[in-house]
């Protein structure tokens, strides 16, 4: 494989197990919990916003409202002259300071302060204004925010008293962006903990079921994996090996005791065939004798066949078969198929056509695959009309290799779909029509041996069987053959 191709398939895989965290329940609940947690981590910071800028914009406020009851002070025990004396005097001391102070004519034009001219913004109903400002004096561009309280006095005056809150303007910047970056960091890394915990959690989703999945497969052998932590997923794992253990038995018991059932009673039966094929001789042929040994062979046959059948289920689902498996191209396979059928459904009156690629490799037991076809085929036959249409087509790409069995029969229900690969279950009521009821089967446990897949669906009249097998290389030189997919 080159090395384009092993960095294709390693993006592939990652994007795909990204995608089964990003769909993951669990993932889910923990995009919940970060939800509730940034929720909750909002509400804290917000809390604390507004209580440290709301503590300064407090501490303001009073420092401005002492400023104001200090010059009100003066202004009732020195009038109009001490108060502009007494705001001189602040200014002085401090040109540049935090305090504003500015006392304005009806005109508004300055008689004493710290600002150049009245500020345009309209107070609110208790006179408080915050607007913008430069130092008086000074060519400076850079503005800062003030805020202060107006009041009209006698005379048409007007007096601005405030601060620079150039300091809780900053302070307010700073909590914000603590806060934002706090609640940032708090999200992502809450986000990073439900990915891991995601992930984790997916990797051990996804080791169960592909056990689950080998296990459905026929393995009953599988067992889950547990960590050793003792944690939900071991307990879990623990509880679902002792079930297997338990389905496992219980099955052996079933299959040992249907083995040996088939096996005790195929040898008796045959004795009875050979005996009464002894009687038959020994009879008249012109007698009812004779016409009841030839039913009675008819019926010991009938019930070899199902014994023998159930034999050889019984050998495919143990797994046994496996050791024999080598490549396999379909197309001869299907040909052999064609040409060993075409005479029955030529006698029946029917056309059984076939379609193949020059070759479709894939990797299996010729002698299973062969008898399964076999009961396709036989099935389509058997329930078809005369002058019917039966069709076998095999398709490869894409890495599968898909065979068809096709007829315009009466088919199949599709409520009855899942029900047909049951032992011994007929779509037939009353039992009327030849067979055992274990052809569908018999391809099931083929089908599960080989790890393909089996699909029934409408033929729209009749019924099509597809099945599905991983494609194969051709085999080599040296004989290796290697599996492409499935």
């Amino acid at each position: 494989m080159t090395t384009p191709n092993f960095a294709l398939g390693a993006l592939a895989q990652l994007r795909s197990r990204a995608a089964r965290i990003l769909l993951s329940s669990t993932f889910r609940l923990a995009l919940l919990y970060v939800f509730l947690l940034g929720i909750s981590v909002a509400i804290l910071l917000g809390f604390i916003y507004w209580s440290t800028a709301g503590y300064m914009d407090r501490q303001t406020t009073a420092t401005i409202q002492a400023e104001i009851r200090g010059l009100a002070e003066q202004y009732r025990q020195r009038g109009l002259s001490g108060l502009t004396k007494v705001i001189s005097e602040r200014v002085a001391r401090d040109p540049v300071g935090f305090n504003v102070y500015l006392l304005v004519d009806e005109r508004l034009e300055r008689v004493v302060g710290n600002l150049d001219r009245w500020p345009s913004d309209v107070p609110d109903v208790d006179g408080w204004i915050s607007f913008r400002l430069r130092e008086w004096g000074l060519a400076r561009a850079e503005e800062h925010a003030a805020r202060a309280q107006v009041f009209k006095l006698r005379g048409g005056l007007h007096l601005l008293v405030g601060r620079d809150v150039r300091d809780l303007e900053a302070t307010r910047t700073i909590i914000l962006d603590a806060l934002t970056w706090g609640l940032a960091i708090t999200a992502a890394l809450a986000l990073l903990g439900s990915w891991l915990m995601s992930a984790s959690l997916v990797r051990r989703l996804e080791s169960i079921n592909q056990i689950s999945a080998e296990i459905m497969e026929g393995d009953l052998s599988r067992r889950i994996s547990a960590t050793g932590s003792g944690d939900d997923f071991d307990q879990l794992a623990s509880g679902l090996n002792r079930m297997l253990e338990r389905i496992e038995a219980l099955m052996a018991s079933v299959r040992q005791v249907s083995d040996n059932i088939a096996h005790d009673l195929r040898t008796p039966l045959t004795r009875l065939r050979n005996t009464l094929e002894l009687l038959r001789a020994e009879l008249p042929q012109s007698g009812k004798a004779h016409a009841l040994a030839e039913e009675t062979i008819a019926d010991t046959d009938e019930m070899l066949t199902t014994f023998n059948a159930l034999l050889r289920i019984a050998r495919i689902e143990s797994g046994s078969r496996r050791a024999a498996f080598q490549p396999v191209d379909l197309a001869p396979l299907v040909a052999d198929l064609v040409e060993l059928y075409e005479p029955v459904a030529a006698e029946r009156g029917q056309r059984l056509d076939a379609s193949a690629p020059e070759s479709a490799w894939i990797f299996g037991d010729p002698d299973l695959l062969f008898q399964a076809l076999t009961n396709l085929v036989d099935n389509a036959i058997k329930y078809t009309q005369p002058g019917g249409e039966i069709s076998v087509v095999v398709v490869a790409g894409a890495g599968r290799v898909r065979i068809e069995v096709a007829d315009n029969g009466p088919g199949i229900a599709s409520a009855l779909h899942d029900q047909v690969f049951r032992r011994f279950f007929r779509a037939d009521d009353s039992r009327s029509t030849p067979g055992s009821g274990l052809g569908l089967s018999l391809v099931q446990a083929v089908v599960q041996l080989h790890r393909a897949t089996i699909a029934l669906s409408d033929n729209r009249p009749g019924l099509r069987v597809a099945l599905g097998f991983g494609l194969a290389q051709p085999p080599k030189s040296g004989g290796e053959t290697s599996i492409v997919s499935g």
